[in-house]
């Protein structure tokens, strides 16, 4: 048994930081999964199919439908025109006339962007009569590279923007002038992070009803959140957000950030609900989602560093051009924002310029893929400190252990904003490469380079946010524009406990399940502070917007939980376990601080013999309200409600604490490059977290194998290939390479805890951490095995082969 000590009070702790196996898994194993697309549909419903451009830019000049609408069993071809009459073009955060709708209007700009909807009695009906649909197209000149986009003589994507480059702000924190005076030497390099996608095994799903009595629609999704969408969506369809019901399905097939993307098509079908008069459903299929559905954004980095002789950072220069296709999709620009307050990552670096630009291109619209900012971030710090060390002569550990930000000076505000909660990254650091782990590294290396073999060693170090704060987007304006709009900050995290007249226990919360075992941590709180079984805790996330406590900020992203949600049930379960204290007192005729829970029972501390069970306690409050406390309401549910005051509205000077709570993660790997067939093999790689209290280390294990999987993807399969005219060249598993297990390598996972001190539970965030981490180590260890400067993501054959055949 665990002692633990909390903000309400020293308890027992029974159920948190053990490694309860998921209670979610015996259901997902022996098939018994409910995802969206196995809930039944009302009688009468209509299945959709979407026509796609095969065009990446083009004017549309007619759209016949004559020929499916004749087809038996066609019930509607809805085009933009019928969008935009019904709909208004989706909110964005950046004021510019950069204006979507869920079908094109007048022309398309990606391939794959949605032109029309059929609507019939099946799916196999609706795919025959698209292919009757004729849709004239007036190409044009389309543009897919980010640099040549932001030229004068581009292509224009929105021509009332007149610029393809439509945001450009400027950021200085400390005297970056003074820092780069100072230094001895500048060291520079530019980094190209490519556009990928992490795939969910299911794809997009959306069921919506229209109902005419009130004007109202009812909608299923696998939507994941943040909720900040729903009222884009609700004004979208010109109706308060009341009157857009959105429900979640009890499971899904993964996210990885990519459901939140299905909003357009949650508008999309709402108005062919509301033509036809009839329940609509449209499932997305594999070459679909592949083409169309979302991806994280490419970003080119310019970025340069003032150093000393020894290595020190002094100041950052970071010049970050984010490409976000077509659109600007809610809550777009996030990638780009999200990392402002920790800019200089885990360094103590005081002075930082960051100048971030927005570009729009020819592609598919960009939106959150898990680690969203991290990864293109990291990416460029982590090979600038590798470069650092080469340039100078150095150590590349060495260099970083030099910069990295003290355990004394915890917690630390970062020059951009940031509040890290807690750290000893040093410390972590030394336990990573301790018990031989970086010697044997070492050996390997010199043992394979002996051999005439490529072998690199390669690190990293990042910090990992949790929880964002909601108002980071607003950095995006002018302090004069934030000041016009009102303070945008925090995040509202909700979760009820109800308990009912046997003493069952019942949570939900307002987290979307994507399956990272949210039920199972859930019931480990709860059941940790009243004395219960997690067996016993009984959870439902089937999310629905009409019933369910939720906020803006919910949904399942940005490692909200465990700072998050996690806090909220556990507030909400300590208010009801104070209830049932008092309730318990009287008929124990003992004082409230003098009771306890633990193994089913509500007892005396001082004289555990004087007990009653927990079910008889918690039914006083239904069966007999007579009996409760003086002024005790009768029945037993609480909402916890959880708004931490560190999340703060940027300053007039764009200082912005981007998140609650900041993990850290130090990765090292061994890799050897194949002269041959120019493949990449990770030959041991090790990866340390510090995510602070563990609520279940399973489940954090599980978390972050599934993230260094992605990272493993991003570093050696996964892109997104565009041509220079726009075609959509990676639009099957056959081109878009995602690694199956026998691709990644073993992973050694190390945890340290330091607490979070703004988190009752302690907990901070984690699950992205890999995502991030990753590509930066084995880009650093490939470049240290290749001698050479300059790598870019993914790490193919063809693109190493290129890399040798031009070395120096």
């Amino acid at each position: 048994m665990n002692v633990r000590s909390q903000s309400s009070g020293d308890f027992l702790s029974q159920a948190l930081g053990i490694p309860l196996v998921r209670k979610e898994d015996p259901a997902l194993l022996s098939g018994r999964g409910r995802y969206a697309d196995d809930l039944p549909v009302a009688s009468g419903t209509l299945h959709a199919h979407v026509i796609r451009s095969p065009h990446a830019h083009a004017k549309i000049l007619k759209i016949d439908a004559a020929a499916a609408l004749a087809l038996p069993g066609v019930a509607a071809v809805i085009t933009g025109e019928d969008v935009r009459q019904l709909t208004d073009p989706f909110l964005i955060a950046l004021k510019a006339p950069v204006h979507q709708w869920s079908l094109a209007v007048e022309q398309v700009r990606y391939v794959g962007e949605a032109v029309a909807l059929v609507v019939a009695e099946s799916r196999y009906v609706a795919e025959d009569a698209a292919e009757l649909v004729q849709v004239d197209y007036d190409p044009m000149e389309a543009v897919t590279d980010p640099l040549a986009a932001c030229d004068k003589s581009a292509p224009l994507l929105h021509p009332a923007c007149k610029t393809n480059e439509i945001s450009v702000r400027k950021f200085a924190y400390g005297d970056t002038a003074a820092a780069f005076a100072a230094a001895d030497r500048v060291i520079a390099l530019t980094v190209d992070y490519p556009r990928l996608s992490f795939t969910p095994m299911e794809c997009y799903v959306v069921v919506a009803e229209y109902r005419p009595h009130d004007g109202s629609y009812d909608v299923l999704a696998n939507f994941q959140g943040p909720f900040s969408t729903h009222p884009v969506m609700a004004k979208a369809l010109r109706v308060p957000g009341t009157r857009l019901r959105l429900r979640i399905p009890p499971d899904s097939g993964g996210s990885f950030g990519i459901k939140l993307s299905v909003s357009p098509y949650v508008v999309l079908a709402a108005i062919a609900a509301k033509i036809t008069g009839r329940p609509v459903k449209w499932v997305e299929d594999r070459a679909e989602h592949l083409a169309a559905a979302s991806s994280g954004p490419n970003r080119i980095t310019r970025i340069e560093a003032a150093a000393t002789l020894d290595g020190r950072i002094l100041g950052l220069r970071l010049d970050q051009l984010e490409d976000y296709g077509a659109f600007l999709r809610a809550p777009m620009p996030g990638p780009l924002y999200r990392m402002q307050g920790s800019v200089t990552g885990a360094y103590d670096i005081p002075n930082v310029e960051v100048t971030n630009r927005i570009v729009l291109t020819n592609k598919m619209p960009a939106s959150l893929i898990r680690g969203f900012g991290g990864p293109q971030l990291y990416l460029a710090i982590e090979r600038l400190v590798q470069r650092i060390a080469v340039e100078l002569g150095l150590d590349h550990l060495d260099v970083i252990r030099r910069n990295l930000i003290p355990a004394e000076k915890f917690p630390y505000r970062t020059a951009a904003g940031a509040l890290y909660d807690s750290g000893d990254y040093a410390r972590a650091v030394a336990t990573a490469i301790g018990d031989g782990r970086l010697d044997d590294l070492k050996r390997r290396r010199d043992t394979a380079r002996a051999a005439g073999k490529l072998y690199g060693i390669g690190f990293a170090a990042v910090v990992e946010p949790g929880m964002s704060n909601m108002g980071y987007l607003s950095t995006l304006l002018t302090a004069d524009a934030r000041e016009r709009a009102g303070p945008k900050n925090g995040a509202v995290s909700m979760a009820t406990v109800n308990i009912d007249p046997l003493g069952g226990v019942s949570v939900s919360a307002d987290v979307t399940v994507q399956g990272q075992g949210h039920q199972t941590v859930l019931s480990q709180i709860v059941a940790d502070r009243l004395g219960l079984d997690p067996a016993d805790i009984k959870v439902t996330l089937e999310l629905d917007t009409a019933k369910d406590a939720w906020s803006i900020a919910a949904g399942t992203y940005s490692c909200r939980f465990s700072p998050g949600t996690a806090v909220a049930a556990h507030i909400a379960a300590t208010r009801i376990r104070g209830r049932l204290a008092g309730i318990a007192a009287n008929q124990l005729n003992v004082l409230p601080d003098d009771i306890e829970f633990a193994d089913g029972q509500v007892r005396s501390r001082s004289n555990p013999d004087n007990a009653l069970p927990f079910g008889r306690v918690a039914g006083t409050a239904h069966w007999s309200p007579v009996m409760l406390p003086d002024g005790m309401a009768p029945g037993l549910s609480e909402t916890g409600v959880w708004s931490p005051p560190e999340l703060e509205p940027p300053t007039s000077d764009d200082r912005i604490n981007t998140s609650l709570t900041y993990g850290f993660i130090f990765d090292m790997c061994g890799v050897e490059v194949d002269p041959v067939t120019f493949s990449v093999r990770v030959d041991r790689y090790v990866s340390m977290h510090d995510a602070g209290t563990l609520l279940n280390p399973l489940i954090a294990d599980g978390q972050v194998h599934g993230a260094f999987a992605q990272g493993i993807a991003a570093a050696l399969y996964e892109e997104f290939v565009y041509d220079e005219n726009g075609n959509f060249l990676s639009g099957s598993f056959a081109d878009y390479l995602v690694p199956t297990v026998s691709e990644i390598p073993p992973l050694e996972i190390l945890h340290q805890e330091t607490p979070s001190p703004l988190t009752p539970l302690g907990a901070k965030g984690m699950a992205e951490g890999n995502c991030m981490s990753t590509p930066a180590c084995i880009a650093n260890a490939v470049a240290d095995a290749l001698g050479v400067k300059d790598v870019s993501l993914p790490l193919t054959p063809l693109r190493l082969h290129a890399l040798m055949a031009g070395k120096p």
